[in-house]
């Protein structure tokens, strides 16, 4: 899904977040974003600040036009190309000088989710070609960097799937497949033999798939006959003050065996974690994270020699 070139892709929304009522804020690291539907219902993505006084554009409107108009003095803009268009009290035809324009962002979307890269000119990615329709949204305070090691290293510290218990025992290592990192972890009904602690049995797998760069994950939950009982993707994205965005969708297996497996596809079984055990993430031992981060280099050298 991720364009692995000097600005890669990342999911910023879902699709249902951006509307033409109201421009949604949102952010890659220190980079402000405003996002919105144009009169089209087309994404638009500006950098948030108005090139005028440098006021979020995000709180400004969206103008029945598809314009977004800002708060402070009203200046509007184009949002498939970043020009400014109006200025309240200035004749329609009259030019406005080439610095006030905002910065572009390009912009896909598919699969219930909306996909921004920095560069403008940037290739679009393959489609998401499957819709999900559970979703939400959340925000951790936890760097990116190590919210992605942690979800390698232990993802139940970070996510929960209701019935699911994560295991340190893997099926096999992170590995490289295709540009992503690959690995499956073993997991366990909880109290799969209560009152036991501890049981050899694995009735269920996690396969996870992630981009080395952004570091989103297609989740797929499945059992020992290689049923899938769950799929979803998880999308963090560095944001400002240190916290990471989480994007995400799900989908239950149509046709699930198993009594615990049909518990599943009642309510909304998968969440992110918005508050993370500090006192377990500092005795977390690095262990896929580290393997991963040899890979992430490989891959890097590779992809710069090829360019």
């Amino acid at each position: 899904m991720t364009n692995h070139g000097k600005a890669p892709w990342w999911i910023l929304a879902r699709s249902e977040e951006v509307t033409g009522k109201k421009p949604l804020s949102v952010d890659i690291g220190d980079q402000p974003i405003v996002m919105w539907r144009d009169n089209q219902g087309v994404v638009r993505a500006l950098e948030d600040r108005c090139p005028h006084r440098r006021a979020p554009l995000s709180l400004g409107c969206i103008r029945d036009n598809g314009w977004i108009q800002c708060g402070y003095h009203g200046w509007s803009y184009d949002g498939a190309t970043g020009r400014l268009t109006e200025i309240p009290n200035m004749k329609d035809d009259q030019r406005f000088p080439p610095l006030y324009k905002a910065e572009r962002f390009a912009v896909a979307e598919s699969g219930g989710l909306v996909q921004v890269s920095l560069d403008p000119d940037a290739a679009l990615p393959p489609p998401i070609e499957t819709a999900m329709p559970l979703s939400g949204t959340a925000h951790v305070a936890l760097d990116h960097t190590q919210y992605v090691a942690a979800l390698y290293d232990d993802p139940g510290l970070v996510l929960g799937i209701r019935g699911v218990r994560f295991t340190p025992y893997l099926m096999s290592e992170l590995h490289e497949e295709d540009g992503k990192l690959v690995m499956e972890r073993s997991c366990q009904w909880t109290r799969l033999h209560w009152p036991a602690p501890f049981s050899p049995d694995f009735p269920i797998t996690v396969l996870t798939r992630s981009d080395p760069v952004t570091g989103e994950t297609e989740l797929t939950l499945r059992d020992t006959d290689f049923n899938q009982l769950l799929s979803a993707v998880v999308a963090p994205v560095p944001a400002a003050r240190g916290v990471t965005a989480i994007r995400w969708r799900c989908r239950v297996g149509s046709t699930l065996p198993g009594f615990r497996a049909r518990l599943l596809a009642l309510g909304t079984p998968f969440r992110i974690r918005e508050t993370i055990d500090a006192a377990a993430l500092r005795t977390l031992k690095p262990s896929a994270s580290r393997h991963g981060e040899e890979l992430r280099a490989v891959l890097t050298e590779a992809s710069a020699t090829a360019a």
